[in-house]
């Protein structure tokens, strides 16, 4: 199939990006990357007025190191966000996950930002920004917006950013030396969405892990933060009886890849392995 008949602005700043915003509201769709719109739009699931490709905007690409936290720009590539020197050495679960981002043709292509603001369910990004604690910083003409990711993702592809706002920065804390995290992920083979994943963040204490941040993805409509998992210091003989709970509290959606039942087995396994992960320095991922 074909995409039906639209417009095409091709934006040169946030100003002409937010006229088009005023004048057609929700029937304008913004371009990033475009690796899961134009698909979408070929096959007529998205049907828009006009299509505002904010490429040409400069200020909405690269990542800036300020106080203590990882500052990406929502056009920055896949590519240059897995290469960059400042993510490996401040956000290594960031340069873990984003090499499980389908593949390299679109990882050349795809932007951070726009893979959040998509909203795949079965996406590592927006897994990785509820794991870290991110701040999604949008803007409109009217005002600008920090949003915390684990209140940005609402359900199947539909985010909390109004039809008149850009995604214009991911805010990221920097990790310290007490920090440790860990990414597991299972697909059909590499660079496919996954069935059920799992991204974590922890501080490591003497007497275990504290501050646990436990997402699961892939198997629910969004990336859930484990509320259970984060209600108590975790010691690592108590791990086996976490990662039970958290993936019996589960309520995945059944598909044809697989069962409830499967998927709550699945999730339970790479839990388990996140979290003995978490407790040994130098094992992540």
């Amino acid at each position: 199939m074909k995409a039906s008949t639209f417009k095409y602005l091709h934006a040169q700043s946030k100003d002409e990006a937010y006229a088009a915003f005023a004048e057609y509201g929700d029937e304008a769709v913004i371009l990033a990357g475009g690796q899961s719109l134009m698909p979408m739009l070929n096959m007529r699931l998205a049907q828009p007025a006009v299509l505002v490709d904010i490429n040409p905007i400069s200020e909405l690409s690269g990542i800036v190191l300020l106080n203590q936290q990882l500052h990406i720009g929502a056009t920055t590539r896949h590519v240059d966000v897995a290469n960059a020197d400042l993510i490996a050495a401040e956000l290594p679960l960031i340069g873990c996950a984003i090499k499980q981002v389908a593949h390299r043709g679109i990882r050349n292509r795809g932007t951070f930002g726009g893979s959040l603001a998509h909203a795949d369910p079965a996406a590592e990004m927006p897994a990785c920004a509820v794991a870290l604690d991110a701040t999604f910083v949008l803007q409109s003409r009217a005002e600008e917006r920090r949003v915390k990711a684990v209140d940005f993702f609402l359900g199947v592809m539909t985010t909390d950013r109004r039809p008149d706002e850009i995604l214009t920065t991911i805010e990221l804390p920097a990790q310290t030396s007490n920090d440790a995290w860990a990414f597991h992920e299972l697909s059909r083979r590499h660079g496919d969405f996954a069935l059920v994943g799992v991204a974590a963040t922890a501080r490591r204490r003497s007497e275990g892990l504290e501050e646990l941040r436990l997402v699961v993805f892939g198997c629910e409509e969004r990336p859930r933060i484990s509320k259970i998992a984060a209600s108590t210091s975790l010691s690592q003989k108590d791990a086996l009886e976490l990662a039970t709970a958290v993936a019996e509290d589960l309520d995945p959606m059944s598909d044809l890849e697989g069962d409830a039942k499967t998927k709550r087995i699945q999730a339970r396994t790479l839990i388990q392995r996140a979290l003995d992960d978490l407790f040994v320095e130098g094992a992540n991922g």
